[in-house]
């Protein structure tokens, strides 16, 4: 029997919750061994980011050759890439591999925050978005990519899924956490619509569920599942992840979800 593998590549959370550590948490939480390539090192906790130090490029891809050239991967996620130059490098890099691949593109933090600047989107969009057998962006990161407004209504959602498609990837989710209804509604917009709902959990304690989402997607590819089925799965475990959330006491502002509510007492 071989062991599901998955590989991610992004950023490192020192807090814990988001990017490397959190994806590293999930693949082990559904089952899958996880392998990584980390982009930066950032000073961050649950109530700020300090500092962030950019991997050298030569180094990203030295570990990109590192893990593939020596370890089956079953699935990619790519979270944070901090510029279009880097954003080339790990193109260039994975040239070749035919996996399947998650492209969560960190652009726009729940906080509003810009993580990647203007002069990359161009760059995610004709080095990247076409190798995305599933994008994951929140609802303004689709409208970053797009240059559009952020989407209001359901309609709204799918119509600029189905514009990312138009631009190269496969399958786009388009998450719903952004809205402020009582029902958070993510649409997945293949070669058909799936609408996925859940009851809006009150809890300030959401660090990290972008991260989380794209890789427990990938974590369900590299154990085979398809595309839909895997969406579904970590739809809900993500939401019983953040409905135990509270169960933790992490820090003093937005803590993480909990990756290991199926595992921990």
């Amino acid at each position: 029997m071989t062991t599901p593998t998955a590989l991610t590549i992004a950023g490192s959370d020192s807090g814990g919750g988001a990017g490397i550590q959190a994806d590293l948490k999930t693949f082990s939480a559904l089952g899958v061994f996880g392998t990584s390539v980390i982009t930066a090192v950032t000073a961050q906790n649950t109530c700020d980011v300090t500092d962030v130090f950019a991997i050298p490029n030569a180094t990203v891809a030295a570990q990109i050759k590192a893990v593939l050239g020596d370890i089956r991967v079953d699935a990619l996620k790519i979270g944070m890439l901090g510029d279009a130059t880097l954003i080339e490098t790990v193109a260039e890099a994975l040239r070749g591999f035919s996996g399947p691949v998650v492209l969560d593109p960190v652009m726009v933090a729940k906080s509003g925050a810009r993580l990647l600047p203007d002069a990359a989107r161009s760059a995610l969009i004709t080095h990247l978005l076409p190798r995305a057998d599933l994008l994951t962006p929140n609802l303004p990161e689709a409208a970053s990519l797009l240059g559009l407004p952020e989407a209001v209504t359901d309609r709204d959602m799918q119509d600029q899924g189905n514009r990312l498609r138009d631009m190269g990837a496969k399958a786009v989710l388009m998450k719903g956490g952004h809205g402020t209804g009582d029902i958070c509604t993510d649409w997945l917009i293949s070669d058909h619509v799936v609408q996925l709902d859940a009851p809006r959990v009150a809890t300030r304690n959401t660090h990290g569920t972008g991260c989380t989402m794209s890789s427990a997607i990938a974590a369900g590819l590299a154990k085979g599942m398809p595309l839909e089925l895997a969406v579904e799965h970590a739809h809900h475990w993500l939401h019983r992840a953040i409905i135990a959330a509270d169960s933790l006491e992490i820090g003093h502002g937005h803590g993480p979800v909990h990756h290991f509510h199926e595992v921990w007492e």
